[in-house]
């Protein structure tokens, strides 16, 4: 399994960025991909982005244009860089190891409150 750690959160005026890392440890060569989930108040967990191990890359639409993820292998780290922020991207977010199908390894989470 793998241990994801997220570092990065806070708090951000409408229109700015954060980075977001993540930090995994463990049998990472048994990971199908690594993920960036976030949850609303109230809601489930959605699909933010997701980095697959052979590089394809896929996004939620409400994202498309304004998030970038990113890995960089040397460190096992995925990284969310976040542009023009929204108050509606105000969630917590999380990073999971993926692997087929869909057991998923969580970290604990990091907040991200954007303010209009």
């Amino acid at each position: 399994q793998v241990q994801p750690v997220e570092s990065g959160g806070g708090l951000v005026q409408a229109g700015g960025s954060l980075r977001l890392a993540c930090e995994a440890s463990g049998d990472i060569t048994s990971m199908y991909s690594m993920c960036w989930y976030r949850q609303f108040p109230g809601k489930q967990r959605e699909l933010v982005a997701e980095l697959t191990f052979d590089g394809r890359i896929d996004y939620a639409d409400s994202v498309k244009g304004r998030f970038t993820i990113s890995g960089e292998n040397a460190k096992n780290t995925v990284y969310l860089q976040m542009n023009g922020l929204k108050p509606e991207d105000t969630a917590i977010y999380y990073c999971a190891g993926r692997r087929l199908p869909r057991t998923y390894y969580w970290g604990q989470g990091t907040q991200v409150t954007v303010s209009s």
